[in-house]
Order: C-alpha cells, then structure tokens, then sequence
C-alpha cells in the first residue's frame, strides 16, 4: 500500500513512522524545513504546496491519500488550507490514470461546537461556534463529496493533540483554568488511529478520534499539579478572564466527546486517558523546573 500524506507534520510523521516499512509512504510538505523533516523521519519527500494545482504534478499515484495539512491562525489561512487546498488535492489524485481508493480528512471535534458538558457523538448535530470551525465543517463536506464518488472517505474528528513537544503541563500549570470539559488525545493515538482504519480497511464515514476520559479542566488541572508536586492553579470563571474572542469560544465549547465508534471498530488506545499520556509531559516538565532552580543558584 502506497500512502501519500499531505501535510506531513506533528500527527503525519509519525502515521508514516507507524507505517513503514510495511508500506510505501510518501509525505508531502510546502516548506524545506518540513520536507528535511519528512527526510529525517525515513519517508519519501515530497516538496509541494497543496493549494497550488502546478505544484501537485510533482507527486505520484497513491492508494491512500491522508489530507492533514495545517493552517495559521486567521481564517484566511484557514479557509486556503482546509478548503481550497483539499479541493485541489482532490482534483490532482482524481485525475490520475490510477486514483486513490482511500481519502482520509483530519478535522477537529471543534465542530461539534457548545453542548453545556453532554454527551456528543458522529451522530450529534453541529453548532459550529466559530468562523475557522465553520470552514472546518465545509472542508469536511469537500471530503466526503467532492471529486469522483469511486474513493471511500474517512473523516477523522482529533479532539486536543498532545504529545512530544506538545505536553499542556506548564500551561495548566500557571493557570488560571475555567470549568469545562476537554477532550484529548496522545500524537500516537491519532496517528494510530488512521493506520488502524487503513491497515483494517474500517473506514469510511466520519470517526471521533479521543481518548476515553473527557477530563473538566479544573480536574486536569489539580491532577497535574499534585502529579508535580505544585501548587493548584486558581479557578476562574471563564467570563472573569482577558481572552481573545477566538480563545474564549475554544474554552467556551464544552461538552464530552464520545469515542465509542473507534473503539467498536477495533482500535486499542495507547494511551486511554491523559494519566498514562502526561507522564512524559511532567518528567520534561519536572527536568525544565529543576534546571531553571539550579541556574539561579549559580
């Protein structure tokens, strides 16, 4: 199986580490610090940006094509990444003599916008809350309908990444924190996740891709904290707090993920909650803290 990942980064290398080198894996990014990275991690590497038409002759055929592409802050980016880019990957792969029978879309459970803590699932309405979750709810629909209707689609919805060199330990750390459920998932799962769908042929639809305890912030928090030995952080309500609009409807979108249709078909979490998946975030941590102790006592 020949695997074309778009958008190679934090979740794409290490899907190709998981599956090499039993399959062939190519991994596509639009900068040269990226492709090196792509290089570096034993994949094939590709250099193009997928939002320009020109730029996709440069890859090859496929059986797979993973769209995980990543966008900056504003909206703008977002709409290039998530919308046009996918398009036009689409457009490329469908086009070929041999098209891909397998397109998976990495999206967000930010989709599913604010449900005051319940419970939602693939089958819950979405209340996108947000403009960029807007434009992740219309990429979706590109994945799922767009181009030549022969290819199965996955949509893969992650809940909070973390993992190496994204541990959320400092952050919860020196607070403050606001109540409200989040739900997260390990770099390893994610990228798992996609090669249990691939390696089982169980795709197609749409997938939440979280662990299996959606954790209140607070909770998370003073768990941190007493796994650190520090202080817990203080609680404040999130309308008492100076966020930007965009972070204050993040924070705001409260509600528990449920992971119940990836589990049933099949896959074994590495890490099922955040105790098992933080440990390597707190000894990091932990390491930090105590290097910085000993420089201000030189």
């Amino acid at each position: 199986m020949h695997v074309a990942i778009v958008g190679c980064g934090y979740v794409g290398l290490e899907l190709g580490r998981q599956l090499t080198p039993q399959h062939r894996v190519t991994g596509v990014r639009r900068s040269f610090d990226g492709v090196d990275a792509v290089a570096d991690a034993g994949l094939e590497a590709v250099h193009a940006d997928a939002t320009d038409p020109n730029d996709l002759f440069a890859l090859p055929s496929a059986d797979v094509v993973v769209y995980a592409a990543s966008a900056g802050a504003d909206d703008e980016s977002a709409r290039e990444t998530y919308v046009e880019g996918l398009r036009t990957v689409i457009e490329h792969f469908g086009s070929l003599q041999s098209p891909p029978r397998h397109l998976v879309y990495t999206s967000s459970t930010g989709v599913y916008g604010d449900h005051d803590g319940a419970w939602v699932d693939e089958e819950t309405p979405l209340e996108p809350a947000s403009e960029r979750q807007r434009i992740l709810l219309e990429a979706e629909s590109i994945a799922l309908e767009h181009g030549t209707p022969d290819i199965e689609r996955t949509v893969v919805r992650f809940g909070g990444l973390y993992g190496p060199g994204r541990s959320p330990v400092d952050r919860y750390l020196e607070g403050p924190v606001s109540p409200g459920y989040v739900n997260l998932v390990h770099r390893d799962d994610a990228a798992g996740a996609i090669a249990h769908l691939l390696e089982a042929d169980r795709g197609a639809g749409v997938v939440n891709v979280v662990d299996d305890e959606p954790v209140d912030r607070t909770d998370l928090a003073a768990w941190i904290a007493e796994a650190s030995g520090e202080p817990v952080p203080p609680t404040v309500p999130l309308d008492e707090r100076d966020l930007s609009a965009a972070r204050r409807r993040r924070l705001s979108a409260n509600k528990r993920v449920s992971n119940a249709t990836l589990t049933d078909r099949g896959y074994k979490l590495t890490y099922p909650t955040f105790r098992q998946g933080l440990t390597d975030g707190l000894a990091d941590s932990r390491a930090a803290r105590t290097s910085a102790q000993s420089a201000d006592r030189t």
